[in-house]
């Protein structure tokens, strides 16, 4: 089933054509009432008028997260704040909150393609979803929420956090979906094992998990653990939440809802468009949205843009599972590491859990790299012997594929904290020392 086989199966004309449409009207909205956007088209000698198709994108400037930030709270606000029906907003973690806003508009534009995403996943009015994604100012809850009833299935709106209660709700409900982060899905099929409940007690049948980058091999532990099929499901607070792009059932690829989120590939150092197929920062240009529409917004993620009809009959651009993000690489001794490589490796092994740690430290004004593995339950008991065998195998494979060399630190099971959220993969304790 496709939810909105108009646009979603649309002729690569016929979406250029719905793509310029709507790229005129967004220029025409943020040019004469966003400040900062009209000063830096005028600087570049660009009027509304001047842009009239999808290829000259490339002529606008970009949107980086800094922007938003030195515009906080409403500066990119199209409109006033008694005309927004909603506001979301990052954590701030690393200063202010980058703040989003929604109009009536917006959110229905948002119910619209969270339900095209659920149905490229075969999930329907018959389901019954977990939510637990964080409820609140993180998108993911309600993002979900919403798309889920709009399809008409059923929520359980659980939220993150208390482990022993998501499974009694999973079990007692019947949950046949899991809406959450994938490192927090693997937890709660950890725990299932743990806590003993038998497999007959769990209904789940699909998964759909994003919010962090995740790999094929962690995909194929989840899947093993809760006996369900998992979809990556991707989006970002400044472009929408959650329902950016979804995979479907060929899982070749998420597809991009391009008639709202215009996406394109650069070259994150020269800020050059590339062609599709190669690796690159993505960047979105959000043409639909009315409170806070971003020109050419610079996510940061790593992926590459593939064109051309899905086997499940839709057109939809696709875009590779994001390989990380760039300000989530490191660079350790000249050589760009990116906790995706490593997951990777550790996932190929039977004899380890999918949590594990890089901490980055510099000693001597030499960068170093250690790797804390989580070994499981049945092998942590093994003799020092066989766990040294483990960790040398760990080794060599770091070693292969990375090239260089990391420090191998097995801990036992359950020692690396878990998350509701997002997983916390790198610890860099190398600003400390400055």
């Amino acid at each position: 089933m496709i939810w909105n086989p108009q646009r979603e199966c649309a002729d690569r004309q016929q979406m250029q054509e719905m793509q310029g449409s709507a790229l005129q009207a967004m220029i025409r909205r943020i040019y004469n009432h966003v400040p900062f956007y009209r000063n830096r088209l005028m600087a570049l000698g660009i009027e509304p008028g001047d842009i009239t198709s999808v290829e000259q994108l490339r002529l606008l400037p970009f949107t980086t997260k800094a922007d938003l930030r030195d515009n906080y709270p409403f500066g990119l606000f199209t409109m006033p704040q008694s005309e927004v029906v909603r506001i979301h907003a990052s954590s701030g973690t690393t200063g202010k909150p980058t703040v989003v806003g929604y109009s009536r508009a917006d959110i229905e534009l948002w119910a619209e393609v969270v339900a095209r995403s659920l149905t490229m996943a075969g999930i329907h009015s018959g389901d019954t979803i977990q939510v637990a994604y964080g409820y609140g100012p993180f998108t993911g809850g309600l993002g979900l929420h919403y798309g889920a009833e709009k399809i008409g299935a059923t929520v359980i709106p659980i939220s993150t956090g208390n482990t022993k209660k998501q499974l009694q709700f999973m079990t007692d409900f019947r949950a046949s979906v899991l809406a959450c982060t994938p490192s927090y899905a693997a937890h709660l099929g950890e725990s299932i094992l743990k806590e003993g409940i038998s497999p007959d007690e769990v209904r789940l049948r699909i998964g759909v998990f994003g919010a962090e980058p995740w790999t094929g091999e962690m995909r194929r532990e989840i899947e093993k653990l809760l006996r369900i099929k998992a979809y990556d499901i991707y989006g970002l607070s400044e472009v929408i939440g959650p329902g950016v792009s979804m995979e479907c059932e060929c899982q070749c690829g998420n597809h991009v809802f391009e008639d709202h989120f215009i996406p394109e590939i650069i070259d994150p150092e020269t800020l050059e468009v590339l062609h599709d197929g190669e690796l690159g920062e993505l960047v979105f240009t959000t043409v639909s949205k009315e409170a806070m529409p971003l020109l050419r917004y610079r996510t940061r993620d790593l992926t590459r843009l593939h064109r051309g009809k899905c086997d499940c009959g839709r057109t939809l651009v696709r875009m590779e599972k994001c390989l990380g993000r760039t300000d989530d690489m490191l660079i350790i001794r000249g050589v760009n590491v990116f906790p995706s490589q490593v997951e990777s490796v550790l996932m190929e092994m039977d004899e380890t859990t999918p949590h594990y740690q890089l901490i980055v430290r510099r000693e001597h004004n030499l960068d170093t790299l250690e790797i804390r593995v989580e070994v499981d339950q049945q092998n942590w008991s093994d003799s020092i012997r066989e766990l040294e065998g483990i960790r040398r195998r760990i080794d060599h494979n770091i070693r292969s594929l990375l090239g260089i060399s990391a420090t191998i630190r097995l801990v036992e099971p359950y020692s690396i904290a878990r998350s509701e959220g997002k997983a916390q993969r790198i610890i860099d304790e190398r600003t400390k020392n400055n």
